[in-house]
C-alpha cells in the first residue's frame, strides 16, 4: 500500500450509493436536489480548488471560482442534465469545471452571490497548506485535479474508519494500527505497539489485516459513489492509484 497519510478536515461522508442518486434528486425535487449538491461542495470542494489553482490564479481568485463553480452546477442545472451511463463523476466535474472557468469572463456581470447558491467554507491556510503539499510544477492541472481526487477519496475512507472505531471505544487502537497499515515513517514496529495496547505481535498483525480489509470495502463503497456502473469500479481504483504515482 503507498504511504498514504490522512487528509484533515474529512467532510460528512458522501452517500455511498451510484452518483445517479445526486442526478435523481435534481430531476425530481429541488430541495433534496441542493441538499445532494450541498453534500457534494463539501465533500470534493478541494479537488476544484487545486485545479484552478494550478491553472494560474491566485489564492483568493481560486476560493472564489471555486464557490463559483458549484453555484455554476446549480444555476445550469447541469445536475439533472448529467448522466452517469456516460462516465465517472470525477469526469464530469473536471470538465465541467473547465468549461466554467472559459465562461467566466461571460459571467463576471451576473447577479453576485445569493439567491440559494451554495457556499463553501473553505479555510484559506487549510487549503493552501494542502496546496502546498501538491508536486504543482511538473504536473498538469488534470493531473493535479485526479491526485487530490484520489487523496480526498481515500482521506473520506480514512474518516470513516475513524468513525467506525470511535463509536466502538477504541480511538487509541485505530491511531496505532492505522500508522502501522499506511507505513506511516513514525510509527513503531508491531512488537512495540503490540505492547503498547497490552496484546501480542501476533494479534497486531491479525489487527491490521482487518483493517486493511476493511479499508478496501470501504474504498469501494466510496469509489461506487462516483462512477455510472459498478463494473468500473476496479478500472477507478487503478486509475487513481496511478494518479498518486504520478
Amino acid at each position: 500500500m503507498p504511504q498514504l497519510q490522512p487528509e484533515g478536515h474529512a467532510p460528512g461522508r458522501f452517500p455511498t450509493t451510484q452518483w445517479s442518486r445526486v442526478v435523481t434528486a435534481a430531476s425530481r425535487d429541488a430541495t433534496e436536489a441542493r441538499e445532494a449538491l450541498s453534500g457534494l461542495c463539501e465533500a470534493y470542494w478541494y479537488p476544484i480548488y487545486a485545479y484552478v489553482r494550478h491553472r494560474g490564479y491566485a489564492p483568493e481568485q481560486a476560493r472564489d471560482l471555486t464557490q463559483d463553480f458549484f453555484a455554476y452546477l446549480l444555476e445550469r442545472d447541469l445536475i439533472a442534465r448529467a448522466d452517469p451511463a456516460r462516465g465517472r463523476f470525477r469526469a464530469f466535474l473536471r470538465t465541467v469545471c473547465a468549461r466554467s472557468l472559459a465562461d467566466r469572463r461571460d459571467r463576471e456581470n451576473a447577479a453576485k452571490r445569493g439567491g440559494g447558491r451554495p457556499v463553501l467554507s473553505i479555510d484559506p491556510g487549510d487549503a493552501e497548506r494542502r496546496y502546498a503539499r501538491e508536486p504543482a510544477h511538473e504536473l498538469t492541472p488534470e493531473r493535479i485535479f485526479d491526485r487530490t481526487w484520489a487523496l480526498t477519496l481515500l482521506g473520506r475512507v480514512v474518516e470513516r474508519l475513524r468513525r467506525e472505531y470511535d463509536d466502538a471505544g477504541r480511538a487509541a487502537r485505530f491511531a496505532e494500527l492505522i500508522a502501522v497499515m499506511t507505513r506511516d515513517p513514525g510509527s513503531a514496529s508491531y512488537a512495540e505497539v503490540a505492547g503498547r495496547l497490552g496484546t501480542t505481535e501476533g494479534n497486531v498483525r491479525v489487527a491490521v489485516h482487518r483493517l486493511r480489509g476493511r479499508y478496501g470495502l470501504l474504498l469501494r463503497e466510496e469509489i461506487a459513489a462516483t462512477v455510472g456502473d459498478a463494473a468500473q469500479v476496479d478500472d477507478e481504483i487503478r486509475t487513481l492509484f496511478a494518479a498518486l504515482g504520478g
